[in-house]
């Protein structure tokens, strides 16, 4: 196999960071979850890495999607004990309700069919493809799984 994947045909690349590219994680599309308003799909995500409210609502007030990023990054305050195991849980939570929230989203993301999405980063090797393109992809299989429960809600 070569180092670097051909391009598959059957598959969309997508940025995940770029707020102005279809279904990025920054992009500008608020929605309410949790008894709140989220900016975005990364304010939630990163906010529910804490437990400790007070930045929580720092991070959901980030003026900006790399702010929250940053924010949520801080190795000085302690993450909540079972993040490792629930942060696809929250990533899955905040896409879902950010497609049921604008259904122009919905529309696009419908429109892919069955095709592969995938995050295309050079450097995230779990939320996307990393740059040899054997990353785990998480981002975009999370992208996938809320694609195929929006399909069977259209079908209920």
């Amino acid at each position: 196999m070569p180092l670097f994947p051909q391009l598959d045909e059957n598959a969309i690349f997508f940025s995940q960071t770029d707020p102005d590219a279809d279904f990025s994680a920054f992009a500008a599309l608020s929605f309410y979850l949790d008894g709140r308003q989220w900016p975005t799909v990364i304010h939630y995500y990163q906010a529910q890495k804490f437990e400790d409210k007070a930045l929580q609502e720092k991070i959901a007030n980030a003026d900006t999607p790399k702010r929250a990023q940053k924010l949520g990054s801080t190795r000085f305050k302690k993450r909540r004990s079972d993040w490792k195991q629930v942060k696809v849980t929250m990533m899955t939570r905040a896409v879902y309700t950010q497609m049921r929230t604008h259904q122009q989203l919905t529309d696009k993301l419908l429109e892919t069919g069955d095709k592969q999405l995938v995050a295309n980063s050079n450097y995230d090797y779990f939320w996307g493809c990393g740059r040899d393109r054997r990353g785990d992809n998480h981002y975009g299989r999370v992208l996938m799984a809320v694609r195929n429960k929006l399909k069977e809600e259209q079908h209920a």
